[in-house]
């Protein structure tokens, strides 16, 4: 954040084998940087890092208009069809440190399929999963987003009677992230109003929490 009319936001993205993880991160640079397809096992065995170009008309500074570039980090999905739970932990902790350890980590979203039934058992897997990565204070960094909502949609169900029928399984893990989430339909690549529409939510999550970030060397 060196330069007053431009800001990067740290994002990684977390989440089950197709969940749509890599689709999503893929939709928040607006590009392919990251492999994603249709696959009997997990496809995205290592980190890697994905950066957009400047993206303007989103946010304003100081009375002017500031650039938005974001970094999204896409991750092995845990449970992983053919790494450990511990391999899947250390490999993304790594790469949390390694890349956003100065500047730190604006948010973990963490993707869940809109489609199918969040389980208790598979809610507090993944919360433990998240606690271990990032600490104590998690729920601070952490939003939901839920993908494959084209498919809520040919059901019949907008966001709000989704809500509504969720099970309560969901609806206590969107409180205790203080309700931050977002819908996403990556089926197919979106188009960049809908796009900046999920960054602004992004940001506004970011500027209710005052711009903190998780620094990953200072817990080392």
């Amino acid at each position: 954040m060196a330069d007053s009319n431009e800001m990067t936001i740290n994002l990684v993205v977390l989440g089950k084998t197709q969940t749509g993880k890599s689709a999503a991160g893929n939709s928040l640079l607006g590009s392919s940087d990251f492999e994603s397809r249709l696959c009997p096992s997990s496809v995205t065995t290592c980190c890697s890092l994905g950066r957009s170009g400047r993206i303007l008309g989103l946010m304003r500074r100081n009375g002017c208009e500031s650039a938005l570039r974001v970094r999204v980090l896409d991750t092995p999905s845990y449970p992983h069809s053919a790494l450990s739970k511990e391999r899947v932990r250390d490999t993304v902790r790594a790469a949390l440190a390694q890349h956003f350890g100065e500047e730190g980590l604006h948010l973990a979203l963490l993707v869940l399929r809109a489609d199918l039934p969040l389980c208790p058992r598979e809610s507090d897997d993944t919360v433990q999963f998240i606690q271990e990565l990032l600490g104590p204070t998690w729920k601070d960094f952490t939003a939901v987003l839920l993908t494959h909502t084209d498919k809520a949609e040919e059901a019949g169900y907008s966001e709000e009677t989704y809500l509504h029928s969720a099970s309560s399984t969901l609806l206590s893990l969107l409180s205790s992230v203080q309700h931050k989430y977002i819908f996403l339909d990556n089926h197919n690549s979106i188009i960049k109003e809908e796009r900046n529409i999920v960054l602004r939510k992004l940001l506004n999550f970011i500027q209710k929490n005052n711009y903190q970030v998780l620094l990953k060397h200072s817990k080392e």
